[in-house]
């Protein structure tokens, strides 16, 4: 039987398929997104993995199984294979139940791959990376879909420059180059499908339709808890563009809010309420040495650092943590400044939206976004971050758009308006272009990222740690063996700033204590090292080092016992003094002790050695051959 025609402009086409997808305009539009999306973004192919890439990817067990982990990722905390191997608790206020974009990691790994819990460092990384770019240009050009088919209709040039804006802007570098942001790429990508989907339904009255944004609508969720928010967008889009009653609007967003009650429920039975203590780490608890005052005034300066990064997006970090930010009070100009900046913006959305105006959409998808990351709901882990406005920047590109195609029309000569439209675009576009190409660069890995943004933000304990931590890797490349001093040297510079900043951060200590016990200072590294453990006595970094300190010491003596033996025998009690539990310390140090005639100390020696041992046979004759007492 033969689909039934509608008539359009140039002819007919099949019900339900919309004019715009056989646009000539729109498919230019679309190659041109597209083509300067791959121009921005294509450096970022060949990085390997940076940041929290190893906790989501590298080093969790159930991503590294392929799909066979899949039932364990959507059934666990996003974190919980990283807390397991480090003997740790839930660390974060919420939890993090976003299993969406950890699933894909698993079947890429499953498709591209090794199952397994060591896999190359870089294993799949190119793969990952395409795919970032991958979803975020669909996501991108879904979006044009969107704005040109249901919101400017009437005005399809700023639905073109909202996309434009949106995907040249250079702080969303971070969500595109650092593969676990994948889950911010997603949670947008499915939230505009949700949109296309409620539209549609509003104008068929196709209940498959209505499926499918229920469907999307989910799917966003399980990307990031952001897309909650549709709650309050869904009705007031339905209300400012098709001019639906108030009452019809909100009750058309009753399916997504039982969704929305499912999905909480299963997240509640997952991941809980998370943290359910402060975390005593200011790195994941922002503003645990911040007054109660100081808290309330940096969260609301922090907003408006947000929107001086979205009209000037430069320099750009990866990182924010204490102590980049200074603590702020109320007699601080920038926190005034940002409570009348966001009050205005709040009144003006609410008088919009009462003449059913977009702008007042894009200021509350603005707000509602930014609400979401700004610590005064729950605590984030985070001071601020460049990933974490990605979704608000939706809702700036649309107001930045509309204030472009007003200038626009003031503007009476036609030919003159081109021109000038040309040409701003063009140098918006390469300086955009040439800001996200060369952060792309510094996305490259743990070693690139953190020594470039040691120079942005040198007050970070978290950025200067992994610095030196990235200088004193580099000195183990065998092509870096004529720097190897020296690059340690700048590792040690780093680490020590970075312990001065925060002196209870782990971390720091660990990695010191590895720089120094590069330089063969054991004494330096150890004092190191025991700082860790008195801050963090289960981490198994911290044995790991200590057990690897005291192997080397008991080698050394072993290696000079027969030159020195009373040095040796020095040597060996210090690799005892770190690891009393290790019965072949005991029985050497009584060997040694009793070739220099030294029977008492060989006596305890081996005494101790049975104790731990008590079927050690040479430790057995050894006392059976000291002399009587």
């Amino acid at each position: 039987m033969a689909r039934q025609k509608v008539k359009t402009e140039k002819g007919s086409m099949p019900i339900g398929e919309s004019p715009l997808l056989n646009s000539k305009a729109f498919r230019i539009q679309v190659v041109i997104l597209a083509i300067i999306g791959f121009v921005f973004y294509a450096n970022s192919f060949f990085n390997e993995y940076a940041l929290d890439d190893g906790i989501v990817i590298q080093k969790n067990d159930y991503v590294q199984q392929g799909v066979r982990g899949i039932p364990k990722i959507l059934s666990t905390d996003a974190y919980e294979s990283f807390y397991r191997q480090m003997g740790a608790k839930q660390q974060l206020s919420g939890g993090r139940y976003r299993p969406l974009s950890v699933v894909t990691f698993a079947v890429e790994q499953q498709l591209f791959g090794s199952h397994n819990e060591a896999p190359p460092a870089d294993d799949v990384a190119f793969v990952r990376h395409f795919m970032n770019v991958f979803f975020y240009l669909l996501s991108i050009v879904l979006l044009l879909y969107f704005l040109k088919r249901f919101i400017f209709k009437d005005n399809q040039y700023t639905a073109f420059v909202v996309c434009l804006i949106f995907l040249i802007h250079p702080m969303h570098t971070e969500v595109v180059a650092n593969i676990k942001s994948r889950d911010e790429i997603l949670s947008f990508l499915f939230m505009i499908l949700t949109f296309i989907a409620v539209f549609r339904y509003r104008e068929n009255k196709k209940i498959k339709q209505l499926l499918w944004g229920g469907l999307f609508y989910f799917l966003a969720l399980l990307s990031k808890e952001y897309a909650i928010t549709l709650l309050i967008l869904i009705p007031m889009l339905l209300y400012i563009v098709l001019n639906e009653t108030l009452r019809s609007a909100i009750l058309a967003s009753i399916p997504f809010a039982v969704i929305a009650f499912f999905y909480l429920l299963i997240r509640y039975s997952i991941v809980g309420a998370g943290a359910k203590f402060e975390n005593p780490d200011v790195l994941n608890n922002p503003y645990l040495y911040a007054t109660e005052t100081e808290k309330l005034a940096t969260k609301i300066e922090v907003l408006l650092r947000y929107l001086k990064l979205l009209f000037y997006p430069s320099p750009l970090s990866s990182d924010y943590s204490y102590s980049t930010i200074p603590f702020v009070n109320f007699s601080s100009a920038g926190v005034w400044a940002s409570v009348v900046i966001h009050l205005s913006l709040f009144v003006t959305a609410v008088v919009l939206f009462l003449k059913r105006n977009i702008l007042s959409f894009a200021i509350t998808f603005y707000l509602l976004h930014l609400f979401m990351i700004s610590n005064f709901i729950f605590n984030i882990g985070a001071t601020m971050g460049e990933r974490m406005v990605y979704h608000s920047s939706f809702g700036f590109a649309i107001a930045l758009s509309v204030f472009i195609t007003w200038i626009q029309g003031k503007i009476a000569s036609e030919n003159a308006k081109k021109w000038l439209t040309l040409s701003l675009g063009c140098l918006l576009v390469f300086w955009c272009g040439t800001k996200t190409i060369k952060r792309n660069a510094a996305w490259k890995n743990d070693q690139t990222l953190f020594i470039t943004d040691a120079q942005t933000v040198p007050n970070s304990a978290l950025v200067n740690g992994n610095a030196g931590k990235a200088y004193v890797d580099l000195s183990e490349k065998p092509e870096n063996k004529e720097q190897e001093l020296e690059l340690i040297k700048k590792g040690i510079y780093h680490l020590e700033h970075s312990v001065r900043i925060h002196k209870k951060y782990v971390n720091g200590y660990l990695n010191l204590g590895v720089a120094y016990f590069k330089l063969k200072d054991y004494e330096r590294a150890q004092i190191y090292w025991a700082k860790a453990k008195a801050i963090y006595p289960n981490n198994p970094l911290v044995k790991r080092n200590f057990d690897l300190l005291a192997v080397t010491y008991f080698n050394q003596g072993m290696s000079i016992g027969a030159k020195n033996i009373e040095k040796a025998i020095r040597l060996m009690e210090k690799a005892v003094s770190i690891d009393p539990f290790n019965a072949e310390y005991w029985y050497n140090i009584g060997g040694a002790s009793f070739t220099i005639k030294k029977y008492d100390k060989a006596r305890n020696a081996w005494t101790q050695t049975l104790k731990l041992k008590p079927d050690h046979v040479l430790a057995q004759q050894g006392l059976t051959a000291l002399p009587a007492q």
